[in-house]
């Protein structure tokens, strides 16, 4: 009797253990999800573009020198200093561009200048600027970015930007004595000024 119950037992296990067929799962399709829109990092390099800035600003600046197509261009906020120089054209033949931050971000109002002899080097960042605190080169009224001229003697941010301001309404600085012609710029600061920088 005993053997019996053993041999059921026995069988009952070996039943339930036997291999079964497994189907596989069915494929699911979801539905196709929105691009999740990448973090807005403006970038520059040959065949990007440049990343516009909150809801869409402009920037105007001035490309002027060894480029083949000079003049004031509109480029979306957060352009490069690269992307101005692909809308001029692209620099000319033989130009040195060794001294040009191309990754630098564009401020509305400023001037990139190309290859010119005597242009001092800008744009390397703030504080980056020849010229200040009369040390190298005087730096140039025409090319010079707000935190370059900010770090002048005597001039903040609020009189970078009415120079920057000033030199966009005029079309640029023809002479450093037209400097005088700024709002906040008066006698005195302007004898402290004129040795450290040039048109």
């Amino acid at each position: 009797m005993i053997l019996l119950v053993a041999a059921g037992l026995a069988g009952g296990y070996f039943w339930t253990g036997r291999p079964e067929p497994v189907r596989a799962p069915e494929i699911v399709r979801s539905a196709p999800v929105a691009a999740t829109p990448a973090a807005s990092v403006p970038r520059a390099g040959p065949g990007s573009e440049p990343a516009p800035g909150a809801g869409g600003a402009k920037v105007v600046v001035d490309v002027g020198g060894k480029v083949r197509r000079p003049g004031v261009l509109t480029l979306p906020g957060g352009s490069r200093v690269a992307d101005a120089l692909r809308a001029a054209g692209g620099a000319e033949p033989g130009a040195d561009l060794t001294g040009i931050n191309r990754a630098r971000v564009l401020m509305d109002g400023e001037q990139v200048l190309v290859g010119l002899p005597g242009v001092p080097v800008v744009g390397s960042g703030p504080g980056g600027g020849a010229g200040a605190g009369g040390l190298g080169a005087p730096l140039s009224l025409n090319a010079a970015t707000v935190e370059q001229l900010d770090t002048l003697p005597g001039v903040g941010p609020v009189l970078a930007r009415h120079i920057v301001d000033h030199r966009a309404e005029q079309g640029g600085f023809r002479s450093v004595a037209e400097l005088r012609e700024v709002n906040g710029i008066g006698e005195r600061r302007f004898a402290d000024l004129e040795p450290l920088v040039r048109p």
